[in-house]
């Protein structure tokens, strides 16, 4: 709070002009009488001229310039008049002229005494000097034409604090710092300008508001903008003479910021050579019995510890149609192990494996299992890696190579000690404070669970809470579940966990990354959104651009005739439907084209048996169950429902019905051969051919064609056929029988009748 010098000059008994000589002398820089100084300088001034007023005994007294002079008698106190001279009354009248102008020329109400008396009333008494106790109430702060000056902070009685310090507002140059609620009258003294000019201003802006009341912090920012000052806002508790702190921006990959983290290994290998069983030996849980066909269609990842280690496995899937499980896999790991069967050796999968590996850099461990199996040859498989350039430790290379059994558990412990060993040598380190990250292994969509997303952290910790984004769908963390079906709090680095409460079923190998709250996380994904839709757009017009002419047009003619057949996949895992897509894909026929409507995660739906009515296409499930009633509705609107468990039977299925839309192909099959010897005339113009069966059996009704000089002269079906006199209804080779044509009777001998018959087979895309 600040006090004028008018009203200090009241209080003291003194002239304003005196005062202001005092506070000059002193170091002040003070323009009138409407100037103002902080409180506390105020009272300390008000109670070092009373003191001096009534002491008497003092020597010195200050006069109005302040400075010191002798009293007249030391013995003798100072006596204060008790009546008003004529100085005194002329005085005060010059004051109030001087009081009078100042709050004309400024519009600030003039702050009076109480009312006195008519001096011929009561005797022109000196007022009596006020408490010291008593405080100044501070008028109104000064309004100045310009930007106003802010006084420079003064220590008082060696203390640092400044008088400033309490206000809500301040101005530093061009920098105006307020503190909310801005109140229209307050501010518009911060901006240098008169309440009813900011009001103007707020009145063309389509606000109205009174100088009592307060304005939005966009609305102030405008103002302050248009006038030419910079606004800042500070709430409360903070303080506004308080410097900015910048924090320093921490790196996150800071060496002495990591620690250790568990190796992720991924188990890689042809289908059947057992890596499962492997795994499933590893963490003792019968993992094969749980899965269609006894192959891996899923691909499962796992936390075991060794000793004071913990390993994070990946087992990928070894059917053909997974290679992009397997290729993501591979790329998330830091250790690869390649399971080869001794007696097998290495297979197509096999090698697609080793390249997996090879591209992703990750060190590879080689485990040759089955090797209690009849016909196991470790030898073979060693002199197989020698050949794809991965020789053996034990043969002078850098492979280790490890002889397992994984049914029986032989060696699997030095299996594992290799890999902590690797995992020593890589040095493999993360931060499990910063910013958490990782990678989407597999996601679903389950019953009372919703979307879930089975995921391995790659940096920082994961936490119940926290949201995150991945592609195009958001997470608010619910909750966590490792792989034994435990919920946990936190998942720090290389920890595979199972992360329920997404918005949608995420993409499986797409990174997910934490953002500050669930508001933040959304606005990552329209972004994401977003983008996509404007990277389509310019696909399609370049895409467009190149189609266009008459070579677009006629394969959009081409298409629209050729056969299709349509279909609505869903799939149980994310995984398995990228892979069942990408198998179809590579199905490849001129004379039906495959059409995938809609590809989802999830139970065959309602919805999925309407869409599929309403398009002509069939619903495949793998590995799905189907809703409740979908069954009846499917039989009522006649939709055709396949369910399978085992990929490579949902793909001989699809590859079947694609080829039930064709015709079906007509194949001539010979079946006899005839050789005419002899020609008889018989009844009414007719003649028979005398023949001798040479190949095979000639069958009576069956169709024929004959044949002279290997020209076809007439083709039809057998309507005679008589072994002598007798009809016979099949005559086999090395038979005689009389053949006739049906609507031919012109033969020779040396003619040759052939017999044949048409079957129908299915066709071949």
């Amino acid at each position: 709070m600040s006090v004028r010098i008018h009203a200090i000059a009241r209080e003291i008994n003194k002239t304003s002009k005196e005062v202001l000589e005092i506070l000059t002398d002193r170091g002040y820089e003070l323009k009138s009488a409407s100037s103002t100084i902080d409180n506390i300088t105020a009272e300390s001034l008000v109670e070092e001229f009373k003191s001096n007023e009534i002491t008497s005994t003092g020597s010195e007294i200050l006069d109005g310039k302040g400075n010191t002079h002798q009293s007249k008698s030391d013995s003798q106190p100072t006596k204060i008049p008790l009546v008003k001279s004529k100085e005194d009354i002329e005085r005060e009248k010059r004051e109030k002229e001087e009081q009078d102008q100042v709050d004309k020329e400024n519009q600030v109400p003039n702050i009076e005494p109480d009312e006195e008396e008519p001096e011929q009333s009561k005797p022109a008494m000196a007022p009596p000097p006020p408490s010291p106790s008593k405080a100044i109430a501070p008028p109104p702060p000064p309004v100045s034409a310009g930007k106003p000056k802010i006084p420079a902070p003064t220590a008082l009685n060696g203390d640092d604090k400044t008088g400033t310090s309490e206000q809500d507002g301040m101005v530093e140059g061009n920098l105006v710092i307020v503190k909310p609620p801005i109140v229209v009258r307050d501010f518009a003294v911060l901006l240098g300008l008169k309440p009813f000019q900011l009001i103007s201003e707020l009145m063309e802006m389509g606000i109205f508001a009174s100088m009592n009341q307060t304005i939005e912090e966009d609305v102030a920012r405008k103002i302050s903008k248009v006038k030419g000052f910079e606004l800042e806002i500070k709430h409360r508790g903070e303080r506004v003479d308080q410097p900015k702190v910048k924090k320093e921006k921490i790196d996150e990959d800071d060496a002495s910021l990591l620690q250790l983290r568990p190796p992720v290994v991924c188990i890689l290998g042809h289908v059947d050579h057992g890596k499962t069983t492997l795994l499933d030996t590893i963490r003792k849980a019968n993992v094969v019995a749980g899965e269609a066909g006894g192959i891996t269609q899923h691909v499962g990842a796992y936390q075991i510890s060794h000793g004071d280690n913990k390993i994070t496995f990946l087992d990928t899937p070894g059917h053909a149609a997974f290679s992009k499980i397997r290729e993501r896999g591979a790329n998330l790991t830091d250790v690869s192990v390649l399971v080869v069967a001794a007696d097998d050796g290495f297979m197509p999968q096999t090698d697609e494996a080793l390249k997996f590996a090879q591209r992703s850099q990750s060190t590879l461990i080689v485990a040759i299992n089955k090797m209690d199996a009849k016909g196991a040859d470790a030898e073979k498989v060693k002199t197989q890696m020698q050949e794809r350039s991965i020789p053996p430790e034990d043969w002078g290379g850098d492979v280790v190579t490890v002889p397992i059994s994984a049914l029986n558990g032989d060696k699997v412990e030095e299996l594992l000690d290799m890999i902590i060993l690797q995992a020593e040598i890589m040095e493999l380190k993360a931060n499990p404070d910063a910013v958490s990250e990782g990678v989407i292994v597999e996601a679903r969509q389950e019953v009372g669970r919703g979307p879930t997303a089975t995921g391995i952290v790659q940096k920082g910790t994961l936490k119940i809470g926290d949201a995150i984004h991945s592609g195009d769908v958001y997470c608010k963390v619910k909750a966590m579940i490792d792989d034994q079906g435990k919920q946990v709090k936190s998942a720090p680095p290389s920890t595979p966990v199972n992360i329920l409460g997404w918005s949608g079923v995420p993409a499986a190998g797409a990174v997910f990354s934490r953002s500050k709250n669930e508001r933040e996380a959304r606005r990552e994904v329209e972004e994401y959104l977003q983008l996509g839709k404007e990277v389509e757009a310019i696909t399609d017009a370049d895409g467009n651009e190149e189609s266009s002419g008459v070579d677009a047009l006629f394969a959009a003619i081409s298409k629209s005739k050729a056969t299709s057949y349509k279909v609505i996949l869903k799939a149980d895992v994310r995984g398995s439907l990228e892979a069942l897509q990408g198998s179809l894909e590579l199905i490849q026929s001129d004379k039906v084209l495959l059409e995938i409507l809609q590809g989802d995660v999830g139970p065959v739906t309602k919805n999925d048996v309407q869409m599929a009515n309403t398009s002509g296409a069939d619903v495949i499930g793998f590995n799905v169950k189907l809703d409740n009633g979908v069954m009846g509705e499917a039989k009522h609107l006649g939709v055709q429902v396949f369910q399978n468990n085992i990929i490579y039977e949902i793909i001989d299925l699809i590859k079947e019905n694609m080829a039930d839309l064709l015709e079906p192909e007509i194949i001539e099959k010979k079946t006899g051969r005839a050789e005419v010897r002899q020609v008889f005339k018989l009844s009414k113009g007719r003649t028979v051919a005398g023949s001798m069966v040479m190949e095979g059996s000639i069958t009576r009704n069956k169709g024929a064609r004959l044949l002279r000089d290997k020209e076809v002269l007439a083709e039809g079906k057998i309507d005679t056929l008589k072994r002598f006199k007798d009809d016979a209804t099949e005559v086999k080779a090395g038979f005689e029988c009389g053949i006739h044509l049906e609507g031919f009777d012109r033969y020779e001998v040396g003619d040759v009748i052939e017999s044949f018959e048409l079957e129908k087979t299915r066709p071949i895309l």
